[in-house]
């Protein structure tokens, strides 16, 4: 079982509000698109958090098939479910930004609709593993889905970049498109909400295994 390492949720309760600090009273008002603009600090931090649940996701489900330990399948599970948590937020936030900027809440550009695929995936791989009572097949049904799902995160990453796409882009292939007050606070931001991510990853997988516990005391009692 994973050890508790309880120096993350004090952190991470450090470490947010700095961020929001920084993001509205040291980071400058984009030039264009104003103040709305801050809210893509928290978007891009969380899009980034997501994209590592997934990618844990899937290095747990290749560890579930090769060596069958429940430990594998539980933190792939509670990847899984805070990725489709923080993938939430991406969608939510990114509707918020879009809606001043381009005059709707959600347009099918290919950056929107590819994040709302990978959300539709893992949400679906959470039904999935509450439809199914066995606990192997559980567990390699929800790890054969993660490994598969994670083909969208890249996808996902390049859509702006391969598609015409009015998502704007950071991340260029010559320079970084923020100043550097901006790129301080982006890095706070994104670490604050790392941390905050490691600390519900860690409390799900705690729980899972407490559970998987609790059964086999249950089992043997019976």
């Amino acid at each position: 079982m994973m050890k508790r390492i309880v120096w993350l949720p004090a952190a991470s309760a450090v470490l947010l509000p700095v961020a929001v600090g920084l993001v509205f009273f040291y980071a400058p008002e984009e030039r264009t698109m104003g103040l709305v603009q801050k809210i893509f600090y928290f978007h891009l931090s969380l899009a980034g958090a997501a994209f590592l649940s997934f990618l844990v996701a899937c290095g747990a489900g290749v560890a579930y098939l090769m060596k069958r330990e429940r430990r594998w399948d539980a933190l792939g599970a509670a990847s899984v479910e805070v990725g489709v948590l923080f993938t939430s937020l991406v969608l939510v936030t990114g509707s918020l930004w879009g809606r001043p900027i381009w005059n709707t809440w959600w347009t099918w550009d290919p950056r929107l609709t590819t994040s709302l695929i990978l959300w539709f995936i893992y949400a679906a791989c959470l039904i999935l593993r509450s439809s199914v009572d066995e606990e192997v097949k559980r567990a390699t049904y929800t790890a054969v889905m993660a490994i598969v799902g994670f083909v969208d995160v890249p996808i996902v990453f390049l859509s702006a970049r391969l598609f015409r796409s009015i998502h704007p882009t950071v991340l260029r292939s010559d320079s970084v498109g923020l100043e550097p007050a901006m790129v301080g606070t982006l890095l706070v931001s994104l670490a604050a909400v790392l941390l905050l991510w490691a600390s519900l990853v860690r409390l799900r997988f705690s729980l899972l295994m407490q559970e998987l516990a609790l059964k086999d005391l249950q089992t043997r009692l019976e």
